[in-house]
């Protein structure tokens, strides 16, 4: 699939943004990697990318969001994101995933793209504001790609997403992003009331038709206030979307993103394998997006690399996640994570001031880790991506738990 995948490329994109997704985020993507590794080898810390929640506001009220779309306006103003991004670029770091709510309801979005030439963004979005004028201005910026969410049939997305009429605007933003010649994905958060629909070879091929040139299969996490339990995944199905995106990396012209897998199919964690934190609209330093606690905020006197490296809650929670599992420890102990947030005094970044009280609650479940079925990649391009860009960086190797130690202490100061 490499010839016919590298032909769509060249036709059926803009050179001016091929050649922005070449050297802005292969080339220095590949350069925060090394950086990343020689940090961790001095014992340093600072994630090569970063995903940046700008605002918290949406226009859809989708089942199972942790986002407080509907309590009043949060969100980072441009100043602060271009320090936060400059202060990355500092650290060898030039991409970026934009996200929300919907990130296009930041009024300064597009600013903020265009005062970044040498970045390369990502910006996870429901597509209903990629109207034709500003799908000129991203063809314009060249380095930004748009990964449009579709959720399912009209129907399915309709009750998905909380509106009506949400696939039909959805597919116009992809038009309009495919007719200006951009780097457009689609993703899907795959869960019970779609895996028929999306997870299938037809689905695949009407996205290449329409010009689609990656997609995302993201696994439902059944987060937040109103989590939505019985949409989750059983391992079934998980090892069902896995060997999917395994085949059709290998069979279809089209990229196949999956953040969970390593080459040899062995499931991680971004956030644990210190791969990627998240930065909440309030500018909160969160793990990941769905552990919506922190300790730090960008708006800290002291430089974003310190006080990433001198996190002791960002820290501990990559330590804790890494000795428990490969898969998600939100899912499959949450009981460890309250305990972790609450050791550390970690502020709730949440305005609904519940997100401890929905640790409690939530009945742990299975998450990707599945040592029995781990499914290897079948595309050596993959596997050679993926074994020098993206592995755990040993996390996994000899893992200290840092509840474990704690208690350890305890118990000997008692004696």
């Amino acid at each position: 699939m490499l010839l016919p995948m590298a032909k769509r490329l060249l036709t059926e994109t803009d050179q001016r943004l091929l050649w922005k997704l070449a050297w802005n985020f292969g080339f220095r993507g590949m350069q925060a990697i090394v950086k990343h590794k020689r940090r961790l080898r001095r014992g340093e810390f600072f994630p090569p990318f970063l995903y940046l929640s700008v605002i918290n506001s949406c226009n859809l009220r989708c089942q199972g969001c942790w986002v407080d779309v509907a309590h009043p306006q949060e969100k980072i103003e441009l100043d602060a994101l271009s320090d936060v991004i400059r202060q990355a670029n500092a650290m060898g770091n030039y991409f970026f995933g934009i996200v929300g709510g919907e990130p296009f309801m930041h009024g300064q979005l597009l600013d903020l793209f265009e005062a970044h030439p040498k970045c390369y963004f990502q910006v996870f979005t429901n597509g209903h504001f990629i109207t034709l004028e500003v799908a000129r201005r991203l063809r314009a910026a060249g380095n930004v790609t748009p990964l449009i969410s579709v959720e399912g049939t009209e129907t399915v997305s309709d009750t998905r997403r909380g509106r009506q009429g949400v696939l039909n605007r959805t597919l116009e933003g992809i038009q309009h992003a495919v007719d200006q010649r951009l780097i457009t994905g689609v993703c899907t958060s795959v869960c019970q009331s779609n895996i028929d629909d999306l997870v299938s070879e037809a689905w695949v091929d009407r996205l290449i038709e329409l010009g689609v040139l990656y997609m995302w299969y993201h696994t439902y996490r059944p987060m937040g206030p109103d989590a939505c339990p019985e949409l989750a995944l059983t391992p079934d199905q998980q090892r069902r979307v896995r060997q999917f995106v395994v085949r059709t990396r290998a069979t279809r012209p089209i990229g196949v993103v999956d953040a969970y897998y390593d080459a040899d199919g062995q499931a991680l964690c971004p956030a644990a394998t210190g791969f990627t934190h998240h930065i909440s609209p309030q500018g909160d330093l969160e793990p990941c997006p769905i552990v919506q606690f922190a300790t730090e905020t960008i708006y800290d006197p002291r430089p974003l690399a310190e006080t990433f490296n001198r996190s002791e809650f960002l820290r501990d929670f990559r330590q804790l996640a890494a000795s428990h599992t490969r898969g998600c420890i939100v899912l499959e102990r949450p009981d460890l994570l309250q305990e972790l947030v609450v050791l550390h005094e970690a502020r709730d970044t949440t305005q609904r001031d519940t997100a401890l009280a929905e640790l409690a609650a939530m009945t742990p479940r299975p998450s990707q880790a599945d040592p029995e079925h781990e499914i290897p990649e079948q595309s050596w391009v993959y596997r050679l991506a993926k074994k020098h860009f993206f592995n755990d960086f040993g996390a996994y190797q000899n893992p200290i738990d840092p509840l474990a130690a704690r208690r350890g202490k305890s118990q000997v100061g008692e004696r």
